[in-house]
């Protein structure tokens, strides 16, 4: 029975802590969405700086998210902050 009992408390243990592993919502602002850029201003200014947006979208963590190419023509994911335009966060590919 002791032994059962152990299984399943490990068992729990990584199951718990597979969730930990998950991504961790990057957060870019608290603001109202009243107080952001528009969405179809904000993707034209970065077309207009030479970005190439592939996908555009809003994440949980309030951020304008991109995937496409920078300037210099590299593979990006950009987050950025919707009220002041600002990159919270950018990975090349």
């Amino acid at each position: 029975m002791k032994a059962l009992m152990l299984f399943a408390g490990a068992a729990t243990v990584s199951l718990l802590a597979g969730c930990s592993a998950e991504e961790t919502v990057t957060r870019c602002t608290t603001a109202s969405q009243s107080e952001w850029i528009d969405q179809e201003q904000f993707q034209a200014g970065l077309k207009e700086q030479g970005y190439e947006i592939n996908e555009f979208k809003v994440t949980p963590g309030n951020c304008y998210e991109i995937y496409g190419k920078n300037r210099a023509g590299e593979k990006v994911e950009i987050y950025f902050n919707p009220v002041d335009g600002s990159v919270v966060k950018e990975e090349k590919e």
